[in-house]
């Protein structure tokens, strides 16, 4: 017998519901387009997971953590790459964090999101291209 909590709702169950409102791509769909003007690759995994396994060549980094305020125009840590007017892909490892993120950037009024299906894990089993990304200081750029 386990001494975790009882909760109403558990994460994947969230996950699933978040699939239901937001559009999963496929990682071929993800290459084909990630080079495309207006189209913006959105990495959100912690940025020790980047250290680690690397991104998406030209995907910018946002820590699912800090996701909605790099996105606010309104807040002190707004990132300008955020603009309402282009598509978004959002990755995460295995694409729940990211269909969750997906869903709430919909929320704030970006109205074309998606997430990538499989998330970075699948990305790298397909054996596309990877970037390495150094370890450094975390500072607003």
């Amino acid at each position: 017998m386990s001494d975790a909590p009882e909760l109403e709702r558990h994460a994947w169950d969230m996950v699933e519901d978040a699939e239901r409102e937001v559009e999963t791509v496929s990682t071929e769909a993800v290459r084909d387009v990630m080079d495309e003007e207006g189209v913006v690759l959105v990495d959100i995994r912690d940025v020790r997971e980047l250290w680690i396994e690397g991104t998406i060549p030209g995907a910018h980094h946002a820590p699912r953590g800090m996701l909605e305020f790099w996105a606010d125009p309104e807040t002190e840590y707004y990132r300008d790459y955020f603009r309402p007017d282009r598509r978004y892909v959002i990755f995460c490892n295995e694409a729940g964090r990211s269909a969750l993120a997906a869903r709430r950037m919909a929320e704030m009024g970006f109205a074309d999101v998606a997430h990538m299906a499989g998330g970075f894990t699948a990305w790298q089993e397909a054996g596309y291209p990877v970037e390495a990304v150094e370890q450094r200081d975390y500072k607003r750029e």
